[in-house]
């Protein structure tokens, strides 16, 4: 069995703007780099093995946040970069549904039909991701790895573990700096937790014995 932790982001400057980011290369704000050193200081897992990260700014700082303190180096992984928005990067929701209504609607109601102007589509970031995913499961049998990656990568990400049409990907909740866990068996994969970002209320989840506990 491998465990494999997925870890969103600390919130960027671009975040707090509304401004889609896609592969620009936005830093994290004051308030993402203060989420990632209290992950950092409450990661929920124990045995980490290896950390593997976006090679863009904000993973990278936000891996490295986590990595630090375990005493381990961060593997950059070009597979788990953000989808390219193309030339909806740096504008806001109502510019681009003003310029591009249509295709801003896919994103929405089809996001595995999409294809972003001069941009990538779901289906492509997926593909990507998950083949560089189920490599590092390969690698590293009976370890427990880090992913720190992107709201949209990991939605994808876990579309692919829970078998999952691409289509509802929006279903799932990414907030910053949240903690995903799924473990890789034989004969599959099983999502254990999601979105979880109770290292940022004073508190820990403890995925072992399903329950909460307060920090000491």
């Amino acid at each position: 069995m491998t465990k494999i932790v997925l870890v969103r982001h600390g919130q960027t400057v671009w975040n707090k703007l509304g401004k889609y980011q896609g592969q620009a290369d936005i830093d994290l704000s004051e308030v993402g780099k203060e989420q990632a050193k209290l992950l950092g200081e409450s990661f929920p897992v124990e045995g980490v093995d290896a950390v593997f990260s976006s090679p863009l700014v904000r993973a990278m700082e936000t891996a490295e946040a986590i990595a630090a303190p375990l005493n381990l180096p961060v593997t950059s992984c070009q597979e788990f970069c953000e989808i390219s928005f193309g030339k909806w990067e740096g504008l806001t929701y109502d510019e681009i549904h003003a310029s591009w209504p249509k295709e801003h609607d896919l994103l929405f109601t089809r996001p595995d039909e999409l294809i972003c102007p001069e941009g990538e589509g779901f289906v492509q970031v997926q593909q990507r991701a998950a083949a560089k995913m189920e490599s590092l499961i390969k690698e590293n049998p009976d370890k427990t790895i880090v992913i720190v990656a992107h709201g949209g990568v990991i939605r994808t990400l876990l579309c692919h573990a829970l078998g999952m049409p691409l289509k509802n990907m929006w279903r799932i909740r990414q907030d910053n700096t949240a903690v995903s866990i799924v473990t890789a068996y034989n004969e599959g994969m099983t999502v254990e937790l999601m979105n979880s970002t109770v290292h940022l209320t004073g508190s820990k989840f403890n995925p072992n014995i399903n329950n909460w506990v307060k920090k000491s």
